[in-house]
């Protein structure tokens, strides 16, 4: 039997400074577009953060909705969550607008309940979750999902930035990764966690660290340099695909549901060996997945067919 990918976290509307100080809004969120990345791949998606009644909360369902996932919290009357996004040299960075927000609408005893309910099979979150006090409904969520049998998936993707307390956040951020079963982290997130030598050469040691922690698979990115992949002893490291970037916007979401999509269609949750003996092919379609998304502007993810196999 299929299992179904469930996701926790912002929904949001990425408004996009533009050369004449403009911003355009685009439909955005790290944990969103991982939803609607895997469901074009025809992977079974819920999403379970509530959207807002308002018209950017309406767009953002429709998205979900066209992407092939589908809604399972009612809306909320509160607003769509907002960031605003400066672009240089194609590579973004980010400011929220996050307080009484739609996507944080929820208590987490429905959630529990939902999960409950269902057929255990991958919780995603991470990203901003993992930001106080979030964290604490999120971990809570995260605690239970376990116990039920659930496969917990992270990623890690800090926004320091816009951390009220850094030294809270980067801890919520360790004990949340230490729940994953499945994680995904970036050179920069390693570095901003303070760890040491956060190289390309040294990816395996690094991966490692995080396995240490009980992350069963392991998936590291470099930028352009391209990305590694752990499952147990295995492991592969592979070049990013050279391709004509328009931004790098939701490129990690689109690597990183490509990752799971993968793993769910041939059934390895929970069977290591399988999910060892595909590991370059699993790396190689995340790497082309996101450098499909790489080429156009804002997170539009590619399809099944346009990975292919």
């Amino acid at each position: 039997m299929t299992r179904s990918l469930w996701v926790l976290g912002e929904a949001l509307m990425d408004c996009v400074a533009q050369p004449d100080g403009s911003l355009r809004p685009m439909i955005g969120g790290s944990p969103f577009n991982l939803a609607c990345a895997a469901a074009l791949q025809e992977t079974d998606v819920g999403y379970l953060s509530p959207f807002s009644t308002d018209l950017f909360g309406q767009a953002l369902a429709a998205r979900l909705t066209a992407s092939g996932a589908h809604a399972l919290s009612a809306a909320s009357a509160k607003p769509t969550s907002l960031a605003v996004v400066n672009i240089e040299s194609g590579q973004p960075s980010y400011g929220f607008y996050r307080d009484g927000v739609a996507d944080r609408d929820y208590n987490a005893e429905d959630i529990v309940s939902l999960l409950k309910k269902h057929e255990p099979g991958v919780l995603h979150t991470g990203s901003l979750m993992a930001m106080p006090p979030e964290n604490h409904k999120v971990m809570h969520v995260i605690q239970f999902a376990k116990a039920l049998g659930w496969t917990i998936s992270i990623d890690v993707n800090l926004r320091t930035r816009v951390a009220y307390d850094l030294p809270a956040y980067l801890a919520a951020v360790e004990r949340m990764a230490a729940l994953a079963d499945w994680l995904k982290a970036s050179d920069e997130d390693m570095e901003l966690l303070g760890w040491r030598d956060v190289t390309w050469d040294n990816a395996q040691a690094l991966a490692a660290q995080w396995q240490a922690m009980g992350c069963q698979r392991v998936a590291l990115t470099f930028g352009a340099q391209g990305a590694s992949l752990h499952i147990g002893s295995a492991h592969v490291q592979a070049a990013a695909p050279t391709v004509q970037v328009a931004d790098t916007v939701g490129a990690g979401d689109v690597f990183w549901a490509s990752c799971l999509a993968d793993w769910l269609r041939h059934d390895t949750v929970g069977h290591e060996a399988i999910a060892a003996e595909r590991v370059e092919r699993t790396l190689q379609r995340a790497l082309k997945a996101a450098a499909i998304n790489c080429e156009r502007v804002g997170c539009q993810p590619p399809g099944k067919r346009e990975i292919g196999e």
